[in-house]
């Protein structure tokens, strides 16, 4: 049991820490408000990022829901086509130029709490973008939330229990890889940000370009494979 709720969870971190890896207009107003006003301010910024991303995971899998009998059936095309969806938006990362919107940015006085708020608002008001990127990353993990118990167990009040535990298993193992990345990255900018600059980014894009790009060539060959 143990054993399992681990993989679940391990499952959801994955997700969550692969869907953040991303140097996007959300991420280059979070690395600058680390650079003009410090850690908390960044890391703040980059939980508003994760909450908006978590909330979008679950409004994904609503309407996974929906169709879920169309998706399984053609769940092999879907697996492939997420896959190569993973692969273009990490090869735009790679050549992505961050640097002029670094430049353009510039972040002034305001509290923590609408730092996490203005991040968390812009980042839903991407949906459009980010939702069919979060859903690639589920189904190249080949992570499902369970979205009604087995039809045998109906009955039984702990295959409930089992379904709803599975998904907060899940979701909260997504929040927790997005918030060990935005961790991660505002400690990072934080520690270098004397010698900082914005020609830096660069590299940074590069590495989570050819990251995202490996991820969805891997999940291209396992479906070739099968």
């Amino acid at each position: 049991m143990l054993i399992e709720i681990i993989k679940i969870l391990f499952g959801g971190l994955c997700v969550g820490l692969a869907s953040s890896v991303t140097v996007g207009p959300v991420a280059v107003l979070c690395i600058q408000r680390t650079l003009s006003r410090g850690h908390l301010a960044g890391f703040m910024s980059g939980m508003g990022i994760a909450c908006a991303d978590t909330l979008m995971a679950i409004l994904a899998f609503s309407v996974y829901a929906l169709l879920k009998s169309y998706i399984d059936e053609y769940s092999t095309i879907i697996q492939f086509c997420g896959g190569v969806f993973v692969v273009i938006v990490g090869i735009i990362i790679f050549f992505k130029n961050p640097v002029p919107q670094i430049r353009k940015n510039r972040a002034g006085k305001s509290a923590l709490w609408q730092d996490f708020a203005y991040m968390f608002g812009f980042t839903l008001a991407n949906f459009v973008v980010v939702i069919p990127y979060i859903l690639a990353f589920f189904t190249m993990f080949n992570i499902d939330l369970a979205m009604e118990p087995d039809a045998e167990a109906t009955a039984a009040a702990s295959a409930h229990v089992g379904l709803w535990l599975n998904n907060v298993l899940v979701l909260g193992g997504f929040l927790l890889g997005a918030t060990l990345w935005w961790f991660a990255l505002t400690s990072v900018i934080n520690f270098f940000r004397r010698g900082f600059r914005p020609r830096h980014m660069l590299t940074i894009n590069r590495i989570a370009g050819v990251v995202i790009s490996t991820l969805g060539i891997i999940t291209l060959i396992s479906v070739i494979i099968d």
